[in-house]
């Protein structure tokens, strides 16, 4: 067992190999739920490396969802990234991840999110310093305890390459991540979670990478399914663009990616593509006591074992 990598150019090669196969069947999966296509967009970062996003907007199942693919590099890392790891400084770097955010239309279907990436930073006589991180998890606005069941039955099937601990580990990790900490509470039901993954070896952390890329839409797809169709009204609709604005608050003040997206000189277009095409505030508006609304908060957003109700 040992972290060294022995061979960064190989392992980079086989890690972009899979994740543009994981974009491609990701893309090919959901573009047959929406019947159209994602559009395609090639772009190049000015700092060195680039990537493809893929974008699917106002379509009838899905308002707004992307799937992005980038491979940077460069000779400088953000304060983002040095701040807590000194020892990155000074290095040269490469950073290449899928990273997916699907809205659909239907207020009863869940929003997701799915994450794969993979660090390596380099410098002349010492050894690489890489990890992989990333994960998946839902932010329902109407609540199904069957589908909690569901997503969280398929997140610890992800986690068997690490073997029986992995998926509590990752499921608290994800639980802890995704909290909206001036709102006081989660961004949705959770999934997993995980970063600065090297060990024991690189063989077993990509594996197990693959596998949460490659569980996300067994996890994804039969909830799409479920609920795309479903009838809703204006409450419903006006409710989901009023939680969409929490999805928002996370991903501009928290979430790491795309904090060290925009630090890093990342294409803004891509790194904002998470963001729903439509979204409310209200001034400290509350749903009414005993509504499905009201419900989100009081039961499906704490955290919770999912896996034994």
């Amino acid at each position: 067992m040992s972290h060294v990598l022995t061979d960064p150019a190989a392992a980079v090669a086989q890690v972009k190999a899979y994740l543009l196969d994981l974009q491609q069947s990701i893309c090919d999966a959901l573009a047959r739920e929406e019947g159209a296509d994602f559009l395609a967009d090639d772009w190049q970062r000015p700092g060195g490396g680039g990537g493809l996003t893929r974008v699917l907007e106002n379509g009838k199942v899905i308002e707004k969802g992307g799937v992005n693919f980038s491979h940077v590099h460069g000779a400088q890392l953000p304060p983002s990234a040095t701040a807590s790891r000194p020892e990155l400084a000074g290095r040269d770097f490469q950073a290449l991840g899928v990273s997916l955010v699907i809205h659909p239309r239907n207020p009863h279907a869940p929003t997701s999110h799915m994450n794969v990436r993979f660090f390596v930073a380099e410098k002349p006589g010492e050894a690489p310093v890489w990890w992989f991180g990333g994960g998946f998890d839902l932010t329902p606005y109407y609540g199904d305890d069957d589908d909690c069941r569901h997503w969280h039955r398929v997140a610890r099937d992800a986690c068997q390459p690490l073997g029986e601990t992995a998926y509590r580990k990752y499921k608290e990790w994800c639980d802890d991540y995704f909290f909206i900490r001036h709102r006081d509470e989660a961004r949705g039901i959770g999934g997993l979670f995980f970063d600065d993954l090297n060990s024991p070896d690189f063989d077993t952390a990509f594996a197990f990478m693959r596998s949460v890329g490659d569980h996300y839409l067994p996890a994804y797809l039969p909830l799409l399914q479920k609920h795309k169709d479903r009838d809703y009204g204006e409450r419903q609709r006006d409710f989901q663009l009023y939680r969409r604005g929490r999805y928002v608050e996370f991903n501009l003040v928290y979430d790491r990616g795309t904090l060290f997206g925009l630090q890093s000189g990342g294409r803004t277009e891509s790194i904002l593509m998470s963001l729903p095409a439509e979204v409310h505030w209200r001034y400290d508006w509350q749903p009414e006591p005993g509504t499905e609304e009201a419900r989100l908060t009081e039961h499906f957003l704490k955290p919770q074992d999912w896996i034994s109700h």
